[in-house]
């Protein structure tokens, strides 16, 4: 069993010309990316959901959910600077935890990474749909099939903008890492100046009468039909909207300057994101009663209408459309990046790590666009999207230990971001995770277990063998 705890060396060891990213990312390509992967539908959405569970309590649950995920931030920021390999969890597990602690990581990454595609780009069709003039027929605008208490049933339709969006990333991803960058900032501004616009419009109409009681159902509860009600059950939702900063280490090999870069991409992106719900959930919360907006599918779009602004509210209903490709992006580009260090560790077909004249993964890019408009379009992913959080938390936990683990046995090695009171940070940020993980649907539960009961079978049978390292 030592193929289990063989380990790849710190700096990467040895990798073939033909094999290497090319480095043309800077900081502002790096905070763009992370934003561009965080704010997205959580913004749009959850924060009506949030403050259905904790009324104007939602705000602290926002803070809570920030928290931990600032704590995998910072050791994500830690590791990237001292190892800037692309692979992010899977390549720092692989280095501190072995080989099949880094498989089990990495799988999870891919169940991830894939999920929020498919996810994302079926969420897209569904804003999209509203600006769509073209008749269609409607079978083409929804899933293969849906999900109906509990059951699976064949409706005989596929998602085609849903599949649209998936491939025009990928397309996009394939011109070029920088390229593809440029443009992902771009649209990030253009999603940040409607949310500003948004601001500016509701804080006119701010009422502080709308913050008492700060927390109708206090800090956790149960309703009488067993709904968990609160900060904390808020807060365990919040969360999905804050991770996306995790795909920022991903683009470790393809920065320049990773040591300083890294650091102000992974931090200043969580920074931002934070400042950004916390200052637009109080523009919304004292502009209409949360009880109000919480019931609404669009509650940011809802807000503008209710304070008469009609054409600003077809502004932030049309950047949620621009929004979420920005997502795709984020989390496409991670997941090729995951696949393509994984084939060329040989735990995956090497074939798959073949790189571009320009740089970039094209074959593992291809193929996961291609994976996910099978899923936009095939699957209902608002149902099983809870599975990408498993593997989510499952990497943060991965993340934090690995540098908790270094500190301890490494603590000489040159760190140039050293994470701050670390063992405090570590131990409260494995718990929040586990805590979290614990409040996700059953069924997300069983899943991410399942997938990882597959992996393992697959690792067993050719990743074992065929590992660089074997």
């Amino acid at each position: 069993m030592s193929f289990l705890t063989r380990r790849k060396p710190m700096d990467g060891g040895f990798v073939a010309e033909h094999h290497k990213l090319k480095a043309t990312l800077g900081w502002p390509h790096l905070i763009a990316l992370g934003v561009g992967a965080i704010v997205g539908t959580g913004i749009y959405t959850l924060i009506g959901v949030g403050a259905g569970l904790a009324g104007p309590g939602v705000m602290l649950s926002f803070a809570i959910a920030g928290a931990v995920c600032a704590c995998a931030a910072l050791a994500y920021a830690e590791m990237a600077t001292m190892m800037p390999a692309a692979g992010s969890a899977y390549t720092y597990s692989y280095s501190v935890l072995g080989e099949g602690l880094a498989w089990i990581v990495g799988w999870s990454l891919i169940l991830e990474y894939t999920v929020v595609c498919g996810a994302v780009a079926a969420g897209w069709a569904g804003h999209a749909a509203e600006f769509v003039t073209i008749p269609v027929d409607p079978k083409w605008m929804a899933s293969t099939f849906a999900l109906t208490d509990g059951h699976l049933s064949f409706t005989g339709g596929f998602n085609l903008l849903g599949a649209f969006i998936a491939l025009a990333v990928a397309g996009l991803l394939l011109i070029g890492t920088r390229e593809s960058a440029t443009v992902n900032m771009v649209l990030v501004v253009v999603k940040l100046a409607a949310l500003g616009l948004f601001v500016f419009l509701a804080l006119p109409a701010f009422d502080a009468s709308h913050f008492t009681p700060f927390s109708p159902y206090g800090f956790s509860g149960v309703n009488a039909d067993g709904t968990k009600v609160g900060v904390m059950a808020a807060a365990s939702i919040i969360f999905f909207a804050f991770y996306g900063f995790d795909a920022v280490s991903t683009a470790a090999e393809e920065t320049k300057n990773p040591e300083k870069n890294l650091t102000i991409g992974i931090v200043g992106s969580m920074i931002a994101c934070t400042v950004i719900y916390m200052v637009v959930a109080a523009a919304a919360i004292g502009a209409v009663l949360p009880g109000v907006f919480s019931k609404a599918d669009a509650p940011l779009v809802f807000v503008m209408e209710q304070l008469g602004h009609g054409g600003a509210a077809k502004l932030v209903a049309a950047a949620a459309v621009i929004a979420l490709p920005t997502v795709i992006m984020a989390f496409m580009y991670g997941q090729s990046r995951i696949f393509f260090v994984m084939a060329r560790d040989g735990l995956l077909p090497v074939g798959l790590a073949k790189v571009s004249k320009r740089g970039a993964p094209s074959f593992v890019t291809l193929i996961t666009g291609v994976l996910a408009a099978l899923l936009a379009g095939i699957l209902p992913l608002g149902e099983i999207a809870a599975l990408a959080n498993a593997g989510t938390l499952a990497a943060f936990v991965a993340v934090l230990v690995c540098m908790m683990i270094l500190r301890v046995k490494a603590p000489e090695l040159k760190r140039i971001f050293r994470t701050p009171v670390w063992p405090v940070i570590g131990v409260f940020g494995v718990l929040g995770c586990l805590y979290l993980f614990t409040t996700l649907p059953n069924t997300a539960i069983v899943g991410f277990f399942v997938w990882n009961a597959i992996g393992v079978v697959v690792y067993l049978l050719y990743g074992r063998r065929k590992s660089a390292l074997a």
